[in-house]
């Protein structure tokens, strides 16, 4: 399998509403750290996502304190506030947010590491609106998990412009159990990139489909623990959050 070309120990910055954070993040970031042999998956909780101009439905302070929940005793799981609410309640753009990481490698980030960008098919079929999208698999590769059965001309479709999806040599893979395909992007200059899918994963990461399920479950603690952490959970009910 391909690995990041800039060395060092791997690294996944994986942001996001986590608005909540629920058990489909935990089972993506835990299939992506076996796979790619990650030594640490960054949970970075968004302040202002410049496509969702109303904003989370928790403030920023409930979504990292549940963060911090979710991942707590998990090996190689940390909160990250590296896209905590910018001044004046500016957008968070991840290429900015990925330029800062592999800047300031000292906080928290050990020096030379190799940095990954992990997110959900539901964020990369989003991609091509974001900010200077076709730069953002050149600043860290992309991991994205996927549902089984995603068409690959579906995720060909969603590349930001000017960019093209071809397989690597050595394409199909299973890694301590888990199914990774490995492509290249590359842009018009030619410059190339490792894009890493993992396909099988048949998890609920849409935060505002969990919403929707915690709102229909706040009486059914089971239907509650088989959406959330448990501690994520006693939060929402403690803090009365989405309900």
């Amino acid at each position: 399998m391909m690995e990041a070309t800039f060395g060092g120990r791997p690294v996944a910055y994986f942001g996001g509403s986590f608005d909540p954070p629920h058990l489909g993040h935990l089972a993506v970031a835990r299939a992506a750290r076996q796979a790619l042999g990650l030594e640490t998956v960054l949970f970075a909780p968004v302040g202002a996502q410049p496509l969702k101009p109303r904003g989370s439905t928790a403030s920023f302070a409930d979504r990292a304190a549940m963060t911090r929940l979710a991942i707590e005793g998990e090996p190689g799981f940390e909160l990250s506030l590296a896209d905590a609410p910018r001044p004046e309640g500016a957008p968070n753009y991840s290429l900015e947010t990925l330029a800062a990481l592999r800047a300031r490698l000292h906080g928290g980030l050990p020096a030379g590491c190799a940095l990954y960008f992990l997110m959900g098919a539901d964020s990369f079929f989003g991609l091509r609106r974001w900010h200077r999208a076709a730069e953002i698999p050149f600043a860290a590769p992309l991991i994205v998990a996927s549902r089984p059965g995603q068409p690959l001309d579906g995720l060909k479709a969603a590349l930001p412009a000017g960019l093209t999806m071809e397989a690597a040599a050595a394409q199909d893979e299973t890694r301590s159990g888990v199914e990774v395909r490995s492509f290249l992007l590359r842009n018009r200059t030619g410059a190339s990139a490792p894009f890493y899918l993992l396909p099988g994963l048949d998890v609920e990461i849409s935060a505002s489909e969990i919403r929707a399920q915690i709102r229909a479950a706040r009486s059914d603690e089971a239907a509650m623990r088989r959406l959330l952490p448990d501690a994520v959970a006693g939060y929402i009910r403690a803090h009365k959050l989405y309900f």
